[in-house]
C-alpha cells in the first residue's frame, strides 16, 4: 500500500492591485507606519512617500530577493535627511523590513534602542548599517552582534557609553567606525582578531595598552586610535601590519621608544604619534620608509634625529616640534625635559623593541634603503573623513 502523493503547496498569496509583490505590499505598510513618527522633515522627504510604488520613494531602493525571486525593498538611505520626532525609533521599522540589505541613517535624530531583532534570522541580508551622527545613548547596541552578515558598521558620533563587547572584533566586517562616542574601557585582548580594513576608535575614552594581538589584524589599511586615554608602550607587533597605510595614536598617554619593527611598515603613508610621552632617538629606519608623506612626532620627549630624519624635516614630512632635541628649534625647555627624564622609564619587554620581524634573523643590521624600493604616491586617507559627522565616502 502506497501513500497518495502530498498535495501541492498552496500558491503564495498575490499582492493587492498596484503592488509589485507581496513583499512590497508588506513594506508599504511598514513605511506608512514609520512616516507618522517623523514630525521634523526639513527636506520634505516624507511628503513624497505616496502611492504604492515604494521603489520610487526617495531614500528607498528595490531589488530581487535572491531566494524568493520577487521584488522587495533592498536599501534605505536616509543620510542627511535630518528626520526628527519626539519618539523617532527604528524599532518597528528596521526590524520589519526583512529583505533589507543596506540601512544608512547618517545625520538624523533617531533615539531609543537599536532594534533587538535585526539578526540574520530576521533581516537575512543586512550587510551595511550606518547609525552615525544620531542621538543614540546607553550601552553598545548588542543586537548588531546577531547581524552576522554585516560588512560595514558605523555608529560614530552618538553618545554610546560603557564597553565594546569583544565579539565585535570577531564580526566579519570590512569597516568598523565607533569613533566619537563615550566608550570607556581597556581595548579587548582579541582586537587583533578583527578582519577589518578600516578601524576607527578615535575620540572615546579607551584606556590601557594597545593589545599585542594587533599584529594579527593583517588586513588593516587604516587605524585611528587618536584622542583616547591609551597608556603603556607600543607593542613591536604593530610592525607586522604590512598593509597599513595610516596609523594614528596621537593625543593619548602612550610612552616608550618607537619599536624598530616600525621599519617593516613599508606601505605607511601617515604615521602620527604626536602628543604622547614617547622618548629616545627617532629610528632612522622609520624615517627611511619609502612612502611616508606625514610623520608627526611633535609634543613628545624624543632626544635625537639622524640624517634620514633630518631630510624629512627639511621636506616638511617630519614634525618634531616640542621634543627634547638639543640642536633643533621649537623644542621643550631644558627644565621640562630634565623633569621628564628624572624618572626612570622602562617598557615591559625592552628587548622586543629591537626586534624587526621583516628582517632575516630579526635583529640583522642589513636593510635596503628607500632608493632601492618601489615608490608610490600617497593616496588620500579615508578614515579621517570619519572624524567629521556628515562626511564619509568609501
Amino acid at each position: 500500500y502506497t501513500l497518495p502523493p502530498p498535495p501541492p503547496p498552496p500558491p503564495s498569496p498575490k499582492p493587492r492591485k498596484g503592488f509589485a509583490s507581496k513583499n512590497i505590499e508588506r513594506d508599504f505598510h511598514t513605511i506608512q507606519r514609520f512616516k507618522k513618527l517623523i514630525t521634523i522633515d526639513p527636506l520634505g522627504i516624507k511628503k513624497k512617500w505616496k502611492g504604492t510604488d515604494v521603489c520610487n520613494y526617495p531614500g528607498f531602493k528595490c531589488a530581487t530577493v535572491p531566494d524568493q525571486k520577487v521584488t522587495a525593498l533592498a536599501a534605505a538611505d536616509f543620510n542627511g535627511y535630518f528626520f526628527g520626532g519626539r519618539d523617532l525609533q527604528l524599532t518597528g521599522f528596521l526590524d520589519q523590513l526583512p529583505d533589507l540589505s543596506i540601512f544608512h541613517a547618517n545625520s538624523n535624530n533617531f533615539t531609543g534602542p537599536v532594534p533587538k531583532s535585526i539578526g540574520t534570522s530576521r533581516v537575512r541580508y543586512l550587510f551595511e548599517v550606518d547609525l552615525s551622527n544620531n542621538k543614540y545613548s546607553g550601552g553598545f547596541p548588542m543586537s548588531v552582534l546577531q547581524a552576522t552578515n554585516l560588512t560595514f558598521l558605523d555608529i560614530r558620533f552618538n553618545s554610546f557609553s560603557g564597553s565594546v563587547p569583544a565579539e565585535v572584533f570577531t564580526l566579519d566586517l570590512d569597516v568598523l567606525f565607533i569613533n566619537n562616542n563615550k566608550f570607556s574601557q581597556q581595548l579587548p585582548g582579541n582586537l587583533g582578531s578583527t578582519p577589518v580594513l578600516y578601524l576607527t576608535l578615535a575620540n572615546n575614552k579607551f584606556s590601557g595598552p594597545i593589545p599585542r594581538s594587533i599584529g594579527n589584524a593583517r588586513n588593516l589599511l587604516e587605524v585611528l586610535f587618536l584622542n583616547n586615554e591609551l597608556e603603556g608602550c607600543l607593542p613591536y607587533e604593530i610592525g607586522k601590519l604590512d598593509k597599513t597605510v595610516v596609523f594614528d595614536v596621537g593625543s593619548n598617554k602612550l610612552t616608550g621608544p618607537i619599536p624598530l619593527s616600525f621599519a617593516c611598515l613599508e606601505k605607511m603613508e601617515i604615521l602620527n604619534l604626536a602628543m604622547n610621552k614617547f622618548y629616545g632617538p627617532v629610528p632612522e629606519m622609520v624615517c627611511d620608509l619609502p612612502r611616508l608623506a606625514n610623520l608627526s612626532l611633535s609634543y613628545n620627549y624624543f632626544t635625537q634625529v639622524g640624517h634620514e630624519c633630518r631630510k624629512l624635516i627639511s621636506k616638511r614630512i617630519l614634525d618634531v616640534r616640542m621634543n627634547c632635541i638639543l640642536d633643533l628649534p621649537g623644542q621643550r625647555s631644558a627644565a621640562d625635559c630634565a623633569k621628564f627624564f628624572s624618572k626612570q622609564r622602562t617598557c615591559p619587554n625592552e628587548r622586543s623593541l629591537n626586534y624587526i620581524p621583516c628582517r632575516k634573523g630579526g635583529y640583522s643590521s642589513s636593510f635596503e634603503t628607500s632608493d632601492q624600493r618601489s615608490m608610490a604616491p600617497a593616496a588620500a586617507p579615508i578614515t579621517y573623513n570619519a572624524l567629521k559627522p556628515h562626511k564619509l565616502r568609501l
